[in-house]
């Protein structure tokens, strides 16, 4: 497997560039039959966003995270506001066609949904939904946007002479009050790495539950985490095995640091070595904020003879309200987006023949001291012919 290029790790602020083009898509397990439908970068190795969530129990986990970062109060939330106001984040998110062209294809596709309706766009960053939503016909939008950049919308609202549709609002939604009692539509682009990395999810629903009609719509509505296994012997030992000799000296010391770090990166699917297993689907409509921290049971049965060195996982997103199913992958089969996919490296290497599985569950719940982080706990267990091994490990995304 040749080295993968363009890597970051988690530690990089979230919310890339692909062209886009239409493509047939279909929510559909990789081994089922489906039907397509059109829009995004989705492509016929989707799993099926609608369907039921096997084999996953909701609620606050009971388990108790390793915290390796006592007396360090340098946290992605501290950072998190700043980090927007920073046009190179904004760049890479309106370059990321498959992101922004969705979201532009399901307003103008689908005006019905928009005109002459209120709309909340929380956190709107440089505006660009809101500016797609004022384009569609909505009566009103407003926008906001705790960082700096919303003195920016601002201007780029008045640029384009939407300020008499568009208002900007910048703050945080948990302090804002807005102009009216309810709004018709809520729209946002919230999803971070892994889906839940950094935690916008939860501004989103009470946003959703202060200002949203009872029928009113959330744009999107629904999204999936995936789970899928990879062979990854040549990249591993460039990150984590690099500790054990580096110059001479004894520096393994990090490579534990280092496996509890997932890695956001591209993942070539040449290196896919199982099935993908939908973890949990969110219907952000109508799940509670605790429906964010879940466990859930997987099984990864392999598709070839081959070795294991790290789970993948990924998510979809779907706009179910659209005259036609609409919305996009960060799946590696999947046009790339600014997501990516994040990488857990495991301390073992399995040795898996076709047809054996891989089986566990994947714990993921908002760190207890940053709620912006995520800390992930996986507990798996391979009985094969050449390899037996049950482990836990656990992940912290910051």
């Amino acid at each position: 497997m040749g080295r993968r290029k363009g890597s970051n790790t988690a530690q990089t602020s979230t919310n890339s560039s692909n062209q886009f083009e239409g493509t047939k898509i279909r929510f559909q397990d990789a081994d089922d039959d489906g039907v397509a439908t059109d829009n995004s970068n989705l492509d016929e190795s989707i799993l099926a966003v609608d369907k039921a969530t096997e084999d996953v129990s909701m609620g606050e986990p009971d388990v108790s995270f390793v915290d390796s970062d006592a007396g360090d109060d340098k946290t992605s939330a501290d950072y998190y506001f700043d980090s927007y106001s920073h046009f190179g984040i904004h760049e890479e998110m309106l370059k990321d066609v498959v992101r922004t062209k969705t979201y532009q294809n399901v307003i103008y596709q689908n005006k019905f949904l928009f005109q002459n309706k209120v709309v909340l766009d929380v956190g709107a960053g440089t505006g660009i939904l809101s500016l797609f939503c004022a384009k569609a016909g909505a009566a009103h939008v407003y926008a906001v946007e705790c960082s700096h950049m919303a003195d920016m919308a601002k201007q780029i609202v008045e640029t384009n002479g939407l300020s008499d549709v568009i208002t900007v609002l910048k703050g945080k939604i948990e302090e804002i009050e807005l102009p009216v009692a309810k709004v018709d539509i809520i729209i946002s682009e919230w999803m971070g790495y892994f889906l839940l990395f950094e935690n916008m999810l939860n501004t989103v629903l009470y946003a959703r539950d202060k200002w949203l009609f009872n029928d009113g719509v959330v744009l999107p509505d629904k999204a999936s985490l995936y789970l899928t296994a990879i062979e990854d012997a040549e990249y591993k030992d460039d990150k984590i095995e690099f500790w054990n000799n580096v110059y001479g000296f004894d520096m393994s010391c990090i490579k534990k640091q280092a496996m509890m770090e997932p890695l956001v990166d591209t993942v070539d699917q040449n290196q896919i070595v199982t099935n993908s297993h939908l973890l949990k689907t969110m219907d952000i409509s109508k799940m509670a904020p605790g429906d964010a921290s879940f466990t859930a049971s997987f099984k990864l049965v392999a598709q070839r003879d081959d070795y294991i060195h790290a789970f993948v996982a990924y998510f979809d997103v779907s706009f179910t309200k659209c005259h036609k199913l609409m919305g996009f992958s960060t799946g590696p089969k999947s046009r790339a987006t600014h997501w990516k996919q994040t990488v857990l490296y495991l301390e073992d290497v399995l040795t898996i023949c076709e047809g054996e599985a891989i089986v566990g569950s994947m714990t993921v719940a908002p760190n207890k001291k940053n709620p912006r982080d995520v800390d992930i706990m996986v507990k798996y267990s391979l009985s094969g012919r050449r390899c037996v091994v049950s482990r836990v490990q656990f992940y912290k995304m910051r």
